[in-house]
């Protein structure tokens, strides 16, 4: 992510500055920066996972959103768009927010890891998410290996850390499904360069 500016933001300014703009900034503590676009392995497999969860969650009272979604964490300020997030029952909107644009109550966020956010998304930003009080689970989804961890609110409130590798599924306990991780990582562009014959 890029710093946008050394000047000290409100949160009306940043709503401001997201409305003119063309991309994506998170704010915190009066500072925004510009979100970076993910490559297209990464926009691919944040794609999977939202069309996977619409189709488990069928029926359910959830709604699964797109990285156009901005989430609010009430606690710290921090506003963000997760790659992908998943909100049951009523939406709560941020009151900050007249346009009512921003929620602030996600069940499931799910981020897509890249080499230059990895560290941000599991230490500082996975604390920023802790604090939400609906929130039940993080989704960690690695970009060199088939692997995905779920980051997991216990019911004494501690948080339990799940891993799932190729093969296997990744259950979500609060939502009653799973990704299997054979879908989420399938390419179906993938070029086969075994030697090919013409019928």
């Amino acid at each position: 992510m890029a710093h946008a500016s050394h000047h000290r933001f409100t949160f009306d300014d940043y709503l401001r500055v997201e409305h003119d703009s063309g991309i994506k900034h998170e704010f915190l503590s009066g500072q925004v920066w510009a979100m970076s676009g993910g490559s297209p392995s990464h926009a691919a497999i944040a794609a999977k996972i939202g069309a996977l969860l619409t189709v488990a969650l069928e029926g359910k009272p959830c709604r699964t959103f797109s990285a156009d979604l901005r989430i609010r964490v009430e606690e710290s300020g921090l506003a963000t768009y997760p790659d992908v997030s998943v909100v049951c029952g009523s939406l709560e909107l941020d009151p900050e927010d007249s346009k009512g644009h921003t929620v602030t109550n996600p069940r499931v966020i799910v981020e897509v890891l890249s080499p230059s956010t990895e560290d941000y998304d599991r230490g500082e930003k996975l604390g920023h998410y802790k604090t939400i009080p609906s929130l039940e689970e993080v989704v960690l989804v690695a970009h060199d290996r088939r692997e995905i961890e779920v980051v997991r609110r216990e019911p004494d409130g501690s948080w339990s850390r799940h891993v799932a590798r190729d093969g296997e599924d990744a259950t979500l306990a609060s939502l009653g499904c799973v990704l299997p991780i054979v879908d989420v990582y399938r390419d179906p562009l993938a070029v086969d360069d075994g030697p090919r014959t013409r019928g």
